[in-house]
């Protein structure tokens, strides 16, 4: 059983940065590969971004490319998702999800394991 947190979320501006964070439990952490997703008021939930066990390898959505990085440190079993230039339409709850096969990492059916979510608001 993997638990996952998420923190970091808040109110930033249009423009701003923030750093989510997500803190998985258990032994199996280096060996998943991780995504987070986000949900916007009304909408369907969508991928952001991935990376594998390794972090070797990185996804994201066209939305966020250029914009949002996503990383990790197995050592400390936290998975980051850096998110700059900021806007409105970022606005949503953002989830982090662990242990989805390659190369499903974009479809959150594939996911085992996820986190209860933290809140991005973005105000213009």
């Amino acid at each position: 059983q993997v638990q996952l947190v998420e923190s970091g979320g808040g109110l930033v501006q249009a423009g701003g940065s923030l750093r989510l964070s997500c803190a998985a439990s258990g032994r199996s952490f280096s060996s998943y590969a991780m995504g987070w997703f986000r949900r916007a008021p009304g909408k369907e939930r969508e991928f952001v971004s991935a990376v594998s066990w390794s972090g070797g390898n990185t996804y994201y959505a066209d939305s966020v490319k250029g914009r949002f990085t996503i990383s990790r440190e197995n050592a400390k079993n936290t998975v980051y998702l850096q998110m700059n230039s900021l806007k409105p339409e970022d606005t949503a709850v953002y989830y982090c999800a662990a242990n989805a096969p390659y190369p499903h990492y974009a479809d959150g059916q594939y996911y085992n394991y996820w986190g209860q979510g933290t809140q991005v608001t973005v105000s213009s």
